[in-house]
């Protein structure tokens, strides 16, 4: 007798979060806004001020609140998907590189300061989704669980993945 193949948890979380993004405009548009949303939430978490911590030394500017964001968001893809979660590293190391360049033209070119940016990156990006959602004529995955704000990026990640040939 054959035995079925466990699903695993990481495809259980894809089904789910795909259950309700089945329509092309709304999938197209999320593939857009989440990077976005993603960004823009990383943007405002690193730019809460984070205390002088004096020990760190000259190293004292690289540990902030997203460090944390970045670290247990990392652990859960991992714990899901070792390999989607090398892939979720590189785009935080991207958005993170993205994020330090604002800084700099904050501080020496007189742009806007990076949360104002990040928020309407994410205010932007989150109606969006929105407008997705109503073109679906569903509720928003958010609407039911936050923590579809980390899934939502992991979700993208798998398609580039499979489309890559990549086991994951």
């Amino acid at each position: 007798m054959l035995k079925e193949p466990a699903i695993r948890n990481i495809d259980k979380l894809f089904d789910l979060y795909s259950g309700s993004h089945q329509d092309p405009a709304n999938r197209v548009i999320h593939w857009i806004c989440i990077p976005f949303t993603t960004f823009g939430l990383l943007g405002l978490v690193w730019s809460i001020p984070f205390p002088h911590l004096e020990f760190l030394g000259k190293y004292n500017g690289f540990i902030n609140w997203a460090s944390f964001l970045i670290a247990l968001s990392i652990y859960y893809y991992y714990r899901l998907s070792p390999v989607l979660s090398y892939g979720m590293l590189l785009i935080v190391f991207g958005f993170s590189a993205l994020i330090v360049s604002l800084e700099k033209l904050e501080a020496n070119s007189g742009w806007p300061q990076v949360w104002e940016i990040c928020l309407g990156v994410f205010i932007l990006a989150l109606a969006g989704q929105i407008i997705g959602h109503k073109i679906e004529g569903r509720r928003t995955s958010l609407a039911t669980e936050l923590k579809f704000l980390i899934d939502g990026p992991f979700w993208l990640m798998h398609f580039l993945f499979k489309k890559a040939g990549i086991r994951y």
